[in-house]
């Protein structure tokens, strides 16, 4: 299995985000081939203030974004991973990914169950939930024979999700996210090695990369495949940029036999 990583740097500018992630998206179709292509959470919108946010919103399927993205998997033949977006759904809004297969058809939709409340060591505070509503289902889809489970940004910081997706028969599990620079610069390796870890597959953390919000805000980037063992097989440099990864699914059987761990939980 091959899957490439596209690492963004959106704003508030949702036009030049989309012409920017479709083409970053056919670069790295013709040129790797890969079998599954992931894009950063906010891909679309990465602006700031309730209103903007909610503004940026589309509801599904009929909206603008979701109909580009799909018609751009079913035109390229890939199964799409599209980061994250802003889902409009009757009064609420929803942090959410959409995954698109060959035949352009919705395959999963995850809407992004931890919230991001947190005030930085930077003195820079941060309220998901004043915008955006908190999903409830665990869900995973396939790529060929291959289970892949869905998760974004905060959720990196409950290992319960990522057990309970490898329950669900996960053998990959892939993080859009819009990690900070403060918390990313020591957290988002540390973290992604171990879910890999933790839950013996193969994890896919795709982020946003640098200034957002005028510079008010960073992110941290570092676009990676991590392997069952905790191994780093593919990373992107800073910036914009692509990196591609073809994943040994036999790894995962040896190392589960080789350590295990799914099979002595107690609680």
């Amino acid at each position: 299995m091959k899957i490439s990583l596209i690492q963004m740097n959106s704003d508030a500018d949702k036009a030049k985000n989309l012409d920017d992630a479709e083409r970053l998206v056919r670069e790295v179709a013709a040129a790797e081939k890969p079998d599954l292509i992931v894009l950063p959470e906010y891909f679309a919108f990465l602006g700031e203030g309730r209103d903007a946010v909610h503004g940026s919103g589309e509801g599904f399927p009929d909206g603008a974004v979701y109909k580009r993205m799909a018609g751009l998997a079913k035109e390229l033949g890939v199964t799409l991973h599209a980061g994250s977006m802003v889902e409009k759904s009757g009064n609420n809004h929803f942090n959410t990914t959409v995954v698109f297969g060959p035949k352009g058809d919705e395959i999963a939709k995850y809407r992004k169950i931890h919230l991001f409340d947190v005030d930085t060591p930077g003195g820079v505070s941060y309220r998901e939930s004043d915008t955006i509503s908190r999903g409830e289902d665990i869900v995973t889809y396939k790529v060929g024979d291959t289970t892949v489970g869905c998760a974004i940004c905060y959720d990196l910081r409950f290992p319960e999700l990522f057990r309970a997706l490898r329950d669900k028969g996960a053998d990959v599990i892939v993080l859009p996210a819009a990690f900070t620079l403060m918390t990313g610069k020591d957290h988002w390796e540390v973290l992604s090695r171990a879910r890999a870890i933790e839950t013996q597959t193969y994890f896919v953390a795709v982020g946003q990369t640098g200034a957002h919000a005028k510079g008010q805000k960073w992110c941290w980037g570092h676009s990676m495949v991590i392997d069952p063992w905790g191994h780093m097989v593919a990373q992107c440099s800073d910036g914009v940029g692509t990196t591609t990864a073809s994943l040994d699914l036999a790894r995962i059987g040896k190392v589960r036999a080789d350590v295990p761990v799914a099979q002595h939980h107690v609680i």
